[in-house]
Parts: C-alpha cells; structure tokens; sequence
C-alpha cells in the first residue's frame, strides 16, 4: 500500500450500504483504496452495481482500488460482470 492509502474491511451483511455510502467517503483524499473481501463468501447483482459505481467515481477521482482476498465464486461473478479489470487483485 502507498502512503496515502487506505484500507477498510467489507461487512457482507451491509455491503450495498457499504459500496454506496461509507467506501465512498474514503476516495478522498487517497491514491488507492483497498477493499478487503475475506468476510465476503457471494456477492449479489445490488452489491455488483455498488462495485460498478465506486470503480467509476474512483477513476473519476484517479483512485485506484484494489480487492483483497476475493475468493474464487466471488472473483467468477466479477468476471462475468466484467468487473475484474476496474479493481487490481491483492492476495
């Protein structure tokens, strides 16, 4: 991670709430923003929409996001969303 970085655990249980309100907040400021998955078994179409919303505000702001931990059934979703190329991977 770089020194104007931050990094925050995602709560599956308020993920939309999370992606739309609170990860949001921490684009300012930052040159990257990491997203930590290993709480995260699925995510689901509304949660997908969030990671669309945030990856373009974060280019729009020049953030980069990187997802940590995301596991294979999560990472394939991303994939079919063709989502995967907005986000580097940390594992």
């Amino acid at each position: 991670m770089t020194a104007n970085s931050a990094w925050i655990q995602v709560d599956p249980a308020r993920m939309d709430h999370f992606l739309r309100h609170e990860a949001l907040d921490e684009l300012s400021g930052t040159g990257q923003l990491v997203l930590d998955f290993s709480n995260v078994p699925r995510i689901d179409v509304t949660a997908l929409g969030g990671l669309e919303d945030l990856a373009r505000l974060a280019s729009d702001k020049s953030v980069k996001i990187a997802l940590r931990a995301v596991n294979s059934d999560v990472y394939k979703v991303l994939k079919l969303a063709r989502l995967t190329s907005r986000f580097s991977f940390l594992p």
